[in-house]
């Protein structure tokens, strides 16, 4: 990524993003009280420099975390590797290069590739299921720079997922949102072959079925320790935990897993002294957490959008 820093309107509108990442920059731009060509323009440069993707994936994935533990001097070129999978959505290098984590999204709940162990640098490897995301809100980090009125006006109603058809159509739409969920519908239309009217259609049909991410690097907002924490709860417990890391401004992602542990959450912090303060001031010491086990995240290699744009 270019070396980028954020303004604030910089901060608005990828706040805005995280709350419709597909709204028009006409609309953020009567909300910001700027001009269209103003957050077109910032938008673009934030996109170029690497420092903001958006992606679209369905919402009936099943999802893995796949977590390999690994040679230090081959960390890098897994990752790399692991990256170039359409199926990854996520890609990072853990605990100072000795383990690789990845979640892999799969359609009909199918397991992840067979075969990852058999890599010379790969010396162990764990799967869990990622049950559910029990977070409904972005970090708090990229979801500040908004007033409460701006926040409403941009604000999208919830979709629910309603079951629709698998359309032809959509084995060619739904890739070319996992590259740029921001795409506009005339690029779409001319890469999938559709018309512009029936790939518009076809998108506000599919807005229940899609989760849309707005990734951008923590780094950029003054949080440079990042950080995996497996969690095993009292299972009377474990509905009240999650809700509680889901309200904490340090905490990303929540979500409940199979395996040894029970719950999985992100966490991003300022610097290590923070993180420290966290995890074994506030989190450990709630009622019902029994163990908490930490990987820092020393290099993210991918986030939710594709590594390259494969047309």
């Amino acid at each position: 990524m270019e070396s980028v820093t954020l303004d604030p309107l910089d901060r608005r509108l990828l706040h805005a993003l995280q709350l419709d990442a597909r709204a028009p920059f006409s609309r953020i731009a009567t909300v910001l009280d700027v001009s269209d060509r103003t957050v077109a323009r910032r938008f673009a440069r934030l996109r170029a420099a690497g420092a903001v993707r958006v992606s679209a994936t369905p919402r009936d994935r099943t999802e893995w975390l796949v977590r390999l533990r690994v040679l230090p001097h081959g960390a890098a070129g897994l990752a790399r590797t692991l990256a170039g999978h359409a199926d990854t959505a996520w890609v990072t290098v853990l605990s100072g290069g000795s383990e690789v984590a990845c979640v892999f999204r799969t359609g009909d709940g199918a397991a992840p590739p067979a075969g990852l162990s058999r890599h010379p640098h790969v010396t162990g490897v764990s799967v869990q299921q990622l049950l559910r995301p029990l977070m409904d809100r972005s970090w708090a980090g990229r979801t500040s720079a908004l007033t409460a009125e701006q926040a409403d006006a941009l604000r999208v109603p919830e979709y629910g997922p309603q079951p629709v058809r698998t359309a032809e159509l959509d084995r060619r739409l739904l890739p070319a949102l996992a590259a740029d969920g921001r795409a506009a519908c005339a690029d779409l239309a001319a890469r999938v072959g559709w018309s512009e009217s029936a790939v518009r259609r076809r998108l506000e049909d599919l807005r229940g079925l899609l989760r849309f991410h707005v990734e951008v690097d923590p780094a950029l907002f003054g949080c440079r320790a990042q950080c995996l924490l497996w969690l095993t709860v009292t299972p009377a417990r474990a509905a009240e935990v999650s809700r509680q890391l889901a309200a904490d401004a340090e905490v990303a992602y929540v979500a409940a897993t199979t395996g040894s542990h029970d719950l999985l959450a992100v966490v991003v912090c300022r610097d290590a002294e923070h993180l420290y303060r966290y995890v074994y001031e506030r989190v450990g010491v709630r009622p019902g957490v029994e163990r908490v086990e930490t990987a820092v995240i020393s290099a993210c290699t991918k986030r939710f959008a594709p590594a390259q744009d494969r047309r």
